[in-house]
């Protein structure tokens, strides 16, 4: 039963979202933060992660049953029931917001308030359902975790968090979008208008290698502010340029796998980028 009510909180992507947000936690600090910021804050945003993935899971129940990508998570088998599911949501949800304005900072607690609503009723109730661009608009929510583990320790919101949350916010269509062209028809199943659906898969392969260059941009500002230094520099190069790679070979071949190389690799792009910043900035030598 643990394992089903675990399925709920989408662990993978709850855990590529918790260490954004230590990142930021890290970063926001000329040294070690504070270790009370630290661990209670990242437990907070991880069980906030999780209460909106949980939601989610309800929300979106009647589409996954439709997909067969999502056909085996606990509702759409009758493993667990909504009510269940709403319960465990909400335990999490007011654990984590108790955990973060008591323990951490209003600030922080707010800001995570925001993004727990965004995605888990904001985007899914309606972005998701209304627009080929819900995936665009909708990626503010995802992308908040640096700026909420850098509240954590500063109370405030900083320029740099801010660029943080740009990195994820362009990394998020080049990501999803990807995913989407593989899965194009179940979308268009469950009739969620994902970009693929609504304007070809031509189309979409351009916006992945569109927003893959936007994204080669914004990941040299790290740099280019001074935020971070040569090692951080070296290896965005390095991660972007075999990013571009892979949007351009998805748009000039029709190769049935590479969406899903696109995909698989935009992940490990992600959580390689986060730890070159913090190697950087723990062994910045320019």
């Amino acid at each position: 039963m643990w394992r089903r009510y675990y399925e709920l909180t989408k662990p993978r992507v709850v855990a590529l979202i918790t260490f954004t947000a230590i990142v930021g936690t890290l970063l926001a600090s000329p040294g070690w933060p504070p270790l009370r910021a630290l661990i209670w804050g990242t437990l907070g945003i991880a069980l906030a992660s999780g209460c909106a993935a949980a939601i989610n899971h309800v929300l979106d129940r009647r589409f996954d049953e439709q997909m067969a990508r999502t056909q085996s998570r606990p509702l759409p088998t009758r493993q667990l029931t909504e009510r269940r599911a709403l319960i465990f949501a909400a335990a999490l949800g007011i654990v984590a917001m108790t955990i973060l304005a008591f323990l951490v900072n209003l600030l922080t607690a707010a800001l995570t308030f925001a993004s727990l609503i965004g995605y888990a009723v904001v985007y899914t109730v309606w972005l998701k359902h209304a627009t080929s661009q819900n995936i665009v608009i909708g990626g503010a929510a995802g992308a908040a975790p640096p700026i909420l583990g850098w509240a954590a320790v500063t109370n405030h919101i900083d320029p740099n968090a801010l660029l943080l949350f740009l990195i994820i916010f362009v990394w998020t269509p080049p990501h999803f979008w990807a995913l989407a062209i593989a899965r194009k028809d179940e979308y268009a199943r469950a009739g969620i208008p994902m970009l693929p659906v609504t304007h070809g898969v031509e189309h979409t392969r351009l916006q992945v290698l569109l927003y893959t260059v936007l994204l080669f941009v914004v990941t040299l500002m790290p740099f280019l502010t001074g935020m971070s230094g040569l090692i951080y520099l070296v290896c965005a190069l390095l991660l972007n340029s075999r990013f571009l790679y892979y949007a351009l070979a998805l748009k000039l071949t029709a190769r049935q796998e590479l969406p899903m190389r696109v995909f698989r690799y935009s992940v490990t792009y992600l959580m390689w980028l986060f730890a070159a910043l913090l190697i950087d900035h723990y062994l910045k030598i320019g």
